[in-house]
């Protein structure tokens, strides 16, 4: 009896990962793990193998890490074929073929891409080119801000206070350096958690002694006549000197060399179905083709099958694996994408953790502890159900949420608890920014449509 074409697929097939990350190395132990045994190739514009991104705005600025010293553990080894320092410059998807900047062309039978994110950079390319100026998001990034934050830099600018801005404003005061963070919301976190927490990130950023000015856009860096910068202009008049400004606008998803290709790509990422399937430019999904972590874009049974762009680290393990798996399984046993949005950050000695879609919420309750005290359990509500929560040192309440979340329990939640304080008997306005005025940091980026266009409940297996 003839071999099917999976069976020779797994046996003799070309898998090509474009994407040397945390997501490309996880889809790779997959593979194998599902039997794969053909030729494996993966793809890395950094001259690295995959490392953990996560310590670059913590341990590694705070010099409690060597950047050198973040590759990713290997789960099992992959036997690849790595072709590392080369960026993939474009793909054919009628030859199944990725060019290279370098003119090779990779053939393949099945596809992965898993290129990410990069960090989106100062406008002025003149600016953004003086000794002093830095983005944070690969190894190299974090090496070189670590060895200037060593040096004892007089003082530091951020700009930017979404998460790692925040987090890198954290590590500089545990350095004990002056730093000033300039946010063009009105206050750190608010495209991601809200104005009702962003109040709480300023209090507790003004009184770990940052200098933090919200409402305000830097419309310049000024350098000296050697290239070093020296300060930079903000829109309200004033200027900031200092010898180091980090840049943290934000990413930029990487998905320009799949110009012209026909796969339905661009600024938000890649489009996706639930089993991680890329769609071509006329929607039409692709069956070699798929996409994950930070790049794609997927529907989500539990938001309204809204396209979510995440730029989780736990996304990007779930949404490999599931990719993985389906690119080696029948149609019947393939499964779909469902991991719950799930983020941490720690940040002047807090522990902030969220579950779910935060900034679909309008309403928020503090259901445990108090904000005052830095230590409580939010609750976010749309349209009369759970959508998100958030936790300040009080990661305890983190998995009961996201059960709430999974069963589209009711909002507000409608029992007590024996630590809820007068605060939280009542839900207010979240208070997110308009949506087309941008923030620096929401880890989520929405698009397609809207929850309230959900026809389906979604009750998960056994429930």
């Amino acid at each position: 009896m003839a071999d099917s074409a999976l069976e020779q697929l797994k046996r003799d097939g070309r898998i090509v990962v474009v994407g040397a990350s945390l997501a490309g190395l996880r889809a790779a132990e997959t593979l194998r793990e599902k039997g794969f045994a053909g030729r494996l190739t993966m793809i890395g514009d950094e001259p690295y193998e995959p490392y953990d991104r996560p310590p670059l705005s913590k341990q590694v600025l705070l010099g409690h890490a060597d950047a050198a010293h973040t590759v990713l553990p290997r789960r099992r080894d992959i036997g690849a074929e790595w072709k590392l320092g080369v960026a993939a410059a474009g793909l054919d998807m009628a030859g199944r073929r990725v060019r290279l900047a370098d003119g090779e062309e990779v053939p393949y039978d099945r596809l992965l891409i898993a290129t990410g994110v990069r960090a989106r950079p100062w406008p002025n390319q003149a600016e953004a080119e003086l000794d002093g100026v830095f983005v944070l998001r690969t190894r190299d990034d974090g090496a070189g801000l670590a060895r200037r934050l060593a040096a004892g830099p007089r003082r530091v600018l951020v700009i930017g206070a979404g998460f790692t801005g925040s987090e890198i404003a954290s590590a500089c005061r545990e350095r004990g350096l002056d730093v000033t963070v300039a946010e063009r919301g009105d206050a750190p976190l608010v495209g991601a958690l809200g104005g009702v927490i962003g109040r709480v990130a300023a209090d507790l950023q003004r009184e770990n002694g940052v200098d933090l000015r919200t409402g305000v856009m830097v419309t310049g860096l000024e350098g000296d006549s050697a290239g070093r910068f020296r300060a930079a202009h903000l829109s309200d008049g004033s200027t900031v000197e200092a010898d180091v400004a980090v840049v943290s606008l934000g990413a930029v998803r990487n998905t320009d060399w799949l110009a012209g290709s026909g796969l339905g790509a661009g600024p938000r990422g890649i489009a996706c179905d639930a089993g991680c399937r890329a769609f071509d430019i006329r929607g039409i999904v692709t069956d070699d083709i798929f996409v994950a972590g930070d790049v794609a874009r997927s529907p989500h049974p539990l938001f309204g099958y809204q396209f979510l762009s995440l730029e989780h680290w736990g996304n990007a393990v779930s949404q490999a694996e599931t990719a993985a798996h389906n690119m080696v399984s029948e149609s019947t046993d393939r499964r779909p994408h469902m991991w719950v949005p799930a983020f941490w950050s720690t940040q002047f000695g807090i522990n902030v953790k969220s579950v779910g879609v935060p900034s679909l919420g309008t309403e928020i309750l503090v259901t445990q502890g108090s904000l005052a005290e830095r230590r409580f359990a939010a609750v976010y509500g749309y349209q009369g159900r759970v959508i998100g929560a958030v936790t300040f040192d009080n990661a305890r309440w983190l998995e009961f949420y996201e059960r709430q979340i999974e069963i589209t329990a009711p909002f507000p939640p409608p029992y007590d608890t024996v630590d809820r304080r007068p605060e939280g008997r009542h839900p207010v306005p979240a208070d997110f920014p308009d949506p087309s005025v941008p923030t620096h940091g929401p880890t989520i980026t929405l698009s397609g449509y809207s929850p309230a266009d959900r026809r389906m409940e979604f009750t998960p297996a056994g429930h």
